[in-house]
């Protein structure tokens, strides 16, 4: 049913975008903005407000999209979760975890053709940890020194073995810029493979080949990043041309996709979870009977399999199975009954409406589905879909019930997520439990990584019980790019990078 009703919505919208598109496609030939000679175009799915990733607005998708573009990190994550160098050719620990050396490559510029040096890299860290960003909560009390042109040091409050992967979102700028330098970020000076050409907030990114950059320029003469939001939009302007690239495509629109002679289409593995958290401060959730009941009253295994046959499948854990740290859990059986039973048990008002928060109109369908399920056993849902910057701030004020975020994690680490997200000190989801504490932190600091995972997989079985939230879905991306680019590769946290890209015959 689910299934049905999605593809007949998506069919009308589809039929009404190219209409919206006129002008900017010649659709006789497939011939638009993206196919000139060198240049590609990417229809985004989020926009990119602003290019400081570090910034109020660097933990979103877009900004995180661009910043991989345009600066280097010490380390970066490859398609499978392990780590290599970019500005660091190497990093080790001391004896306690405490202390790490990284050792910087040399001959790095910007893209200014000033050299990158270890205070540039030291004055970044500080910057982050001073606009106390989203990734800032990796390093609490954390400080960065350069010891030398060549080499940095970081030193942590505690033990600390995951730092290499938390460092998978920390970006290094000139030691130049100022915590707040709005000014800078318009056109910013990175050493990452592109530069800005043009910036339009919320609207269009187009990057050009850095010439400095320490690897070689990239290949494709300029990429332009445009925000459209519309499923419909994107698919019409990946088919006419006008794109060359899309991502998050639906699984009813698939088939279309691998039907067209002119796309590739692949689906990958993800770090992402739809994660849906309940508020155990609120006095109706504040039982985990209360929250567990709740969970078995949705049958996630058939919305999954309806909505999301190919893009998804049942989770079985917090993080996702590609995810340092994961370990199964077992599944929550739905049992309606049992669950109006146990909330009934537990004196669970039915009178009294649970508020249901969610950002993206593309969870819509799955957020009702759930809504749905829950009336069915007389539990009352106000169903609140959000601009995103209302909903971010009402999830930090917790103000809801029930939140859902796909929740993805660049690092491949639980560190990343279980660690800086489940503990009493984070205040994300008014759930604290000192077990699970002490569980996280022994997690975070121990040097073996067998010990660490089966300590995060016991971390994860408090969260799994306790129903700290509901856990559906483990997510699978599905990207469709025209057969003229060669050398693009999916990434498994949605965020592509475009360096190793080129245009056939260009």
């Amino acid at each position: 049913m689910f299934r049905a009703l999605r593809s007949r919505a998506l069919t009308a919208m589809i039929i009404l975008a190219p209409a919206a598109l006129a002008g900017c496609t010649d659709a006789s030939t497939g011939s638009g903005s993206g196919s000139g000679s060198g240049e590609i175009t990417v229809a985004g799915t989020y926009p990119i407000e602003s290019l400081d990733p570090h910034g109020p607005q660097g933990g979103g998708t877009g900004t995180q999209l661009a910043a991989r573009e345009l600066f280097s990190r010490l380390v970066r994550p490859k398609a499978d979760g392990t780590l290599e160098g970019d500005l660091a050719t190497a990093w080790k620990p001391d004896a306690t975890a405490t202390q790490w050396t990284f050792t910087l490559r040399e001959g790095v510029k910007f893209s200014d053709g000033k050299a990158v040096t270890g205070a540039d890299v030291a004055a970044s860290f500080k910057r982050l940890i001073d606009n106390k960003g989203t990734n800032a909560a990796n390093f609490p009390g954390y400080t960065m020194t350069a010891t030398s042109d060549s080499e940095v040091v970081l030193k942590a409050t505690k033990p600390d073995a995951a730092v290499p992967g938390k460092l998978a979102t920390f970006y290094v700028v000139p030691a130049s810029v100022a915590t707040t330098d709005a000014a800078f970020f318009q056109k910013p000076v990175g050493s990452g493979p592109f530069t800005v050409e043009k910036f339009t907030p919320s609207q269009t990114l187009t990057l050009v080949p850095n010439k400095n950059y320490y690897a070689g320029a990239p290949k494709v003469t300029r990429v332009t990043i445009r925000k459209m939001p519309e499923l419909a939009a994107r698919l019409t302007a990946l088919r006419t041309g006008e794109a060359d690239v899309v991502w998050g495509i639906p699984d009813d629109q698939l088939g279309q996709m691998q039907s067209d002679s002119k796309l590739t289409v692949e689906t990958v593995p993800s770090t992402a979870v739809f994660t849906m958290w309940f508020n155990s401060s609120t006095p109706a959730l504040r039982e985990a009977a209360v929250r567990r009941a709740l969970w078995q009253a949705v049958d996630f295994q058939t919305i999954v399999k309806q909505l999301y046959p190919q893009t998804g499948g049942l989770a079985d854990a917090p993080v996702s199975p590609i995810t340092l740290g994961y370990v199964a859990q077992q599944p929550v059986t739905y049992d309606p009954n049992a669950a109006k039973a146990a909330l009934t048990a537990a004196g669970f008002d039915f009178s009294k409406k649970l508020r249901l928060q969610f950002a993206n109109a593309e969870f819509r369908q799955f957020n009702q589905a759930v809504v749905s399920d829950l009336a069915k056993i007389g539990v009352q849902v106000d169903l609140l879909e959000k601009e995103q910057a209302v909903f971010t701030k009402d999830l930090l004020a917790l103000n809801w019930d029930i939140n859902f975020q796909q929740l993805s994690n660049p690092t491949f680490d639980a560190a990343n997520t279980l660690g800086r997200l489940y503990p009493c000190a984070a205040k994300r989801n008014g759930y604290c439990n000192p077990q699970l504490d002490q569980l996280l932190s022994a997690a975070g600091s121990s040097p073996d990584q067998a010990e660490r995972v089966k300590l995060y997989g016991q971390a994860s079985q408090i969260i799994w019980q306790d129903a700290v939230g509901m856990f559906p879905m483990a997510v699978k991306y599905a990207y469709a790019w025209n057969k003229r680019l060669e050398g693009f590769t999916p990434d498994p946290n949605g965020l592509p990078d475009f360096s190793t890209a080129q245009v056939r015959g260009s």
